[in-house]
Formats: structure tokens, sequence, C-alpha cells
């Protein structure tokens, strides 16, 4: 189905995780939405923007089993996470627990927010690889002590694509009477989500991954008894507007100043368009994504050697292989942009692209799998691996 995104054919593209991909009948409807705006943007803002904002959050809210008042939209989740830890009240000596599978940019919002305050970073060491789901849920509350106020716990790992067991979780930590928030990045679309069931005090997700919405497209769900403290990280009209039937939570997040709002508005036509592309809607795209990944899981492994890094219980649509310690070590080093020399030369000899980097001292390589993605894929990639092994 690859056609039926904006993707370059030429391209191997193992990546979604990162970035996404959005299809092309989704930035139809982004760029009818920009030249709505553009025609006339006093109107578009004043009398247009808000109901389809509310319908658009109303669209959300379905999708993810809560109730809409309990919804902002942001634009990524790493927005999110500094608006709720911004706006967390730490006293000196409290602990803020992460694990040791975060998203670097949100453990530096964490960081932050302790320098400040003069709370103090705990990070749990959950190990990698991992043989279940126990292993996470015992090294997570291992670390939890009478002084933790808050955990940021991923709920689809970034680095290790790990799915956390985060019902679990939630429910440990919140009755021990510790604030949750999920760093939901890779959540909406990967993982069938009960947001009200949950219970996080705190749930943010990015929908340009998974749900394949424009870039720019992410919410924040606020549990009813915390939102009163959660201000957004730009503070502007809605701090002091007198609107009734609006909450402050949603008059302060829905408007941050003049910016492309089309990526929010594009949400339901993304959540309709993905559904459509396969009879059995989001369960299908979900079952067909998973079942692929864990086969080029296979492909990769049978190269690389090695047992896997996780059970496959503990996948979603990406996986992260371990690759043998000197895989690419005669590589030139890159020249700017950070990237792994191997990752480099994947992408420069065979164009392909998929992410390649270190975690706790091992050589990995991640892949993700959606509508667009297919065996061929893996195995092109295998490929390549071999020669360069």
């Amino acid at each position: 189905m690859k056609h039926l995104f904006a993707l370059d054919p030429d391209v191997t593209f193992l990546n979604h995780g990162s970035f996404g991909a959005c299809p092309h009948g989704v930035l139809e409807v982004q760029q009818a939405l920009r030249l709505q705006l553009e025609r006339e943007p006093v109107h578009f803002f004043n009398r247009v923007y808000e109901p389809l904002l509310d319908a658009a959050r109303d669209t959300l809210a379905r999708f993810l089993s809560a109730n809409a008042d309990d919804f902002a939209f942001v634009t990524n989740a790493t927005t999110a996470v500094n608006a709720v830890l911004r706006s967390f009240s730490f006293a000196p000596g409290d602990e803020l627990l992460l694990t040791s599978h975060g998203y670097n940019a949100c453990n530096n919002v964490a960081r932050f927010v302790a320098e400040q305050s003069g709370a103090r970073v705990v990070v749990a060491e959950v190990p990698f690889p991992l043989s279940d789901a126990a292993e996470i849920v015992e090294a997570v509350l291992a670390a939890v002590t009478p002084k933790t106020r808050l955990a940021l716990i991923d709920h689809v790992t970034s680095p290790t694509a790990v799915v956390f067991p985060i019902v679990e979780l939630v429910q440990a930590l919140e009755g021990r009477g510790v604030a949750v928030l999920v760093d939901g990045a890779h959540s909406p679309g990967q993982e069938p989500l009960a947001l009200d069931a949950l219970g996080a005090s705190y749930f943010t997700g990015n929908l340009h991954k998974w749900t394949c919405a424009p870039k720019g497209a992410a919410f924040l769900h606020v549990r009813r008894d915390r939102q009163a403290s959660v201000r957004p990280a730009t503070i502007s009209h809605g701090a002091n507007a007198s609107r009734a039937g609006r909450s402050r939570f949603r008059l302060e997040f829905d408007w941050q100043g003049t910016h492309d709002p089309t990526p929010f508005l594009s949400v339901p036509a993304a959540l309709e368009q993905v559904a459509a592309m396969v009879p059995g809607g989001w369960d299908e795209v979900r079952s067909r994504s998973r079942a692929l990944v864990r086969a080029m899981r296979a492909v990769l492994l049978d190269v690389v050697g090695g047992p896997p890094a996780v059970p496959e219980s503990l996948l979603g649509m990406m996986a992260t292989v371990v690759l043998p310690a000197s895989t690419g070590s005669r590589l030139p080093l890159t020249v700017g942009g950070g990237l792994d020399p191997l990752q480099d030369a994947l992408w420069e000899r065979h164009r392909i692209e998929v992410p390649v980097f270190t975690f706790a001292g091992q050589k990995c390589l991640r892949v993700s799998a959606h509508l667009h993605s297919s065996l061929v894929d893996a195995q092109k990639l295998a490929e390549a691996l071999r020669g360069l092994l």
C-alpha cells in the first residue's frame, strides 16, 4: 500500500517510528484547510477554527475512549511533557522517577525541572534484553520511595521498541500516590487505548506517527482532578478569558498564539482514511503490522545472529535488533548530522532508511512496520547488512 502514502518509492522506508508517514488523502485534506484559512484568516480563526477543533477533539476522544473535555491538542509529545512537568509543584528533596528506556528529549525536561526546583531525578534501571513484563514492573516499583512525586513512564519505548505493561504500572504507581505521566508518543494507532479506564494522571501521544496525521499533531490528556494545575508552555489569551461552558484547561491550551492548526484539524481524516485501507479497520492495521514486524525481526536475526532482545509479547509495530559489536566498525565516521556510520552507509549505498544507534553499550537497529511496509523491505535490509558485516 506504499502508493497510498507520500513516500519516495525508491527508498526502502523502515523508520516509520521516527516521524511517521502521511497518506496522500490526508495531505489533500490539510491543504484544503490551509487554503480555507488563507482565504480569510480573520474569519477562519474567529468563527471557523473553534468548531473544527472541537469536532476533531470529539473524534479523537472516541478513538481513545475518553471524554473530549480532558484533551488538549499540542504539536508533539515533548511539548506536552514540558507543560506537565513545568506546571507540577516540586519541592526540594522530591523525586521524579524515569526509566533507563526513556526518551532523551523528555529526560532533558525532567532534569531541567529538577534543577530548577531542587527535586532529584531517579532512574529505574530496566534491563535490556528483557525476558518478560515482570522485569519491567519490578525494576520500576523498586525505584519508588516515599519521596517519589511523579513518574514519567514510556508506553512504547523509542530506542528499544518495548511495549511496557502500562496498565499494571499505572495502577501500581497511582495506587501508591505517585502521579503518572505516560509518554505515549508511539501509542495512538500502535496500541489500543482506553484512557478513561487507564486512569493515569497525564497521558500524551503523537498523532503524526502511527495514526499518520500531518507533522505537528499530538495530544495531552489530563485527568479531571489534575487539570487546574496544568498550564501550557505558552501563556496567552486563555489565561484571563471569560467563556461560559469552557474549562480553563481548554481555553488555555486551545489558543497559544497564531500558528498553523491544520495538523490538528486533519486528525479525523487520518483516523478515517488509514482505517479504510484494510477491511478490519484499526484492529486489522495493528494485527497486520504486528505480524509483519515479527517476521521482519526473524529475517534480520537470521543474518546478525543472537537471540531476540525481547519476547514477542512485548512487541508492537516496531522491533529493535541487537547487532554484533563489530558491525560497521570499519565504516568512516559520519560527517555532520550525528548519525551512526552504519545508518549512513545503508542510506547512501542501498537507499534504506532505518535507525542505527547505541543503547546500553550495544549497537542496535530498529525496524518499523505499517501498511506501507512489506517483508521485502526487511529482506533488502538483511542482504545489505550481510554485505556490511
